[in-house]
């Protein structure tokens, strides 16, 4: 049987899962960014291609630059006096008071941009080195100058800033305004080509060739673009294709021009339709989502853009359809809505588990709850036993202590009787008429009577030695400093049996085979 995973197991899946999401949605943010800022050099291409008046011209493709950048705060320069100098021709958000503003080659950041003919980007404008020593600019912070360039000629510079020191431009957002720039200096080359013609209408070979490089330009322009585009006349034949198209719906120019495409499926054939009548009446169809087949029968999942293009004469002559492969993308959306939905069933099983645990981790606190409860109650009974044996110890310590006092009085007592009623007469028998022998034995008794009221005998005989009777004689005698001779002579015993006695004295007192006198040891003892 499996064991359930505890509290703190769930915890950790269910962090490892946020922060999988976590990482997913960030991966999402990043796609959708992506896709947005496709989405709008998509749609900057169809809103610039109708633009004709320069200063219109100029404020949408400021503001269109903004945009891309997540920014509020942006210029336009462009030559001025003959090309020595490029002013300020347009401003936004701080800019906006700056209109006028002259730059040099190499000054400040409309300049810098113009001398290096390449993007300049610059983290805090405050302590930029090439900074114009102006205190009106020191509100600006991250900064981004995009040169516009024709023909290894520098046209303009498009500036963006931030003035908030949290935000910065990235390296995707220098090379989405660089792509964005090369439509606006197509837009810029047609509408100032444009005005020339209007004012030079009179000559016709001027207005030709305005014409053939205008169709040159978004030529090269359809020629290069990465989303599939196919231009058709007012039948619905197909009079050009891109080379994207070709690629991403793998059919040649030869099989497609002159003829109508058929690569609608048969169910998206009605809203194409609808789509088509919709773009007749006027309306623009702009990122439409549609399918569209490939040659070998693969359906794609495309955004379609369609607009009409005009005559001489004013009238429709076709329309140019843009579209992009989001198939992808849509893979991407499926897999990141069929995880979330597997996310959430999961979540709602742990969430199920961790609700189950949480009864359990009751119940456990519940249980311990009361554990504690009665530990404490214990506590409370050891504690008036050990207050009770306590006030037992102090009882017995008085008493002890009594005791001792009474020993020593007893002692004291004891002492005092021996002194006074048995010295006097031991003195008169060895002072009377005794031997030798006799008189030894006197003294013997007279020196254990007062070693038995001596703590002496009791040191000797307390347990902490062990002695037999003999040997405590044995000591006795020794500490008085008789010869194993003499004692053999009084304890009527062999000089060998008083040796072995000693042997096992010293033996017993944990001094044997010690270079210590048995006597200085004994004497020792009794202080």
């Amino acid at each position: 049987m499996s064991r359930k995973p505890s509290y703190m197991d769930l915890a950790r899946q269910i962090e490892t899962l946020n922060l999988e999401f976590k990482r997913l949605k960030a991966a999402e943010e990043v796609f959708h960014r992506h896709n947005e800022s496709l989405k709008a050099l998509h749609e900057t291409s169809l809103g610039l291609i109708d633009k004709l008046d320069k200063e219109e011209l100029l404020e949408n493709i400021l503001e269109r630059a903004a945009s891309l950048s997540g920014t509020a705060h942006g210029y336009i320069y462009l030559p001025y006096a003959g090309g020595e100098q490029m002013q300020m021709k347009m401003g936004m958000g701080f800019f906006k008071g700056q209109l006028g503003r002259r730059v040099s080659l190499g000054e400040g950041m409309g300049g810098r941009v113009w001398q290096a003919e390449a993007p300049v980007l610059v983290e805090d404008y405050l302590t930029w080195p090439g900074r114009i020593a102006d205190k009106v600019l020191d509100g600006l912070r991250s900064i981004v100058g995009i040169p516009l360039k024709s023909e290894n000629q520098v046209l303009g510079v498009i500036g963006l800033a931030h003035v908030d020191a949290d935000k910065r431009f990235s390296r995707e957002d220098i090379a989405t305004l660089e792509q964005f720039a090369a439509l606006a200096i197509i837009a810029l080359e047609k509408a100032r080509l444009y005005a020339d013609v209007r004012r030079e209408l009179v000559q016709k070979k001027m207005t030709e060739a305005f014409w053939r490089e205008s169709e040159s330009r978004y030529r090269t322009f359809l020629e290069s673009s990465p989303d599939p585009i196919v231009v058709y006349d007012m039948q619905g034949v197909a009079t050009y294709v891109n080379p994207a198209f070709e690629q991403t719906f793998q059919l040649s120019r030869d099989e497609l021009l002159g003829k109508q495409i058929d690569f609608v499926p048969p169910e998206n054939v009605a809203e194409t339709k609808e789509a088509i009548r919709r773009m007749l009446s006027g309306q623009k169809i702009h990122l439409f989502e549609t399918r569209r087949y490939t040659k070998d029968g693969k359906i794609l999942d495309v955004q379609l853009s369609s607009t009409l293009y005009q005559g001489d004469d004013g009238r429709p002559q076709g329309n140019i359809v843009t579209l992009r492969d989001i198939s992808a993308q849509k893979q991407a959306e499926d897999e990141l809505r069929n995880y979330r939905d597997h996310l959430e069933i999961l979540v709602a099983e742990r969430t199920a588990e961790l609700e189950q645990t949480n009864i359990q981790l009751e119940q456990e606190i519940e249980d311990r709850r009361r554990a504690e409860k009665a530990l404490r109650k214990r506590e409370k009974e050891l504690q008036a036993q050990s207050d009770h044996l306590e006030e037992v110890n102090t009882a017995l310590r008085v008493l002890l202590k009594q005791r001792e006092e009474d020993k020593k009085e007893l002692g004291e007592i004891v002492l005092r009787n021996v002194q006074e009623l048995v010295n006097p007469y031991l003195q008169g028998i060895i002072n009377g008429r005794l031997n030798d022998r006799q008189k030894t034995l006197a003294r013997i008794l007279e020196t254990n009577l007062n070693n038995i009221i001596s703590p002496f005998i009791d040191k000797l005989a307390s347990g902490l030695v062990h002695l037999t009777p003999v040997e405590i004689k044995v000591a006795s005698l020794v500490k008085e400093g008789m010869t194993n001779k003499e004692i053999a002579e009084i304890l009527l015993v062999s000089k060998n049996t008083v040796l072995f006695h000693r042997h096992h004295i010293r033996d017993k007192l944990g001094i044997k085979n010690k270079k210590i006198n048995l006597r200085s040891h004994l004497l020792a003892m009794e202080k």
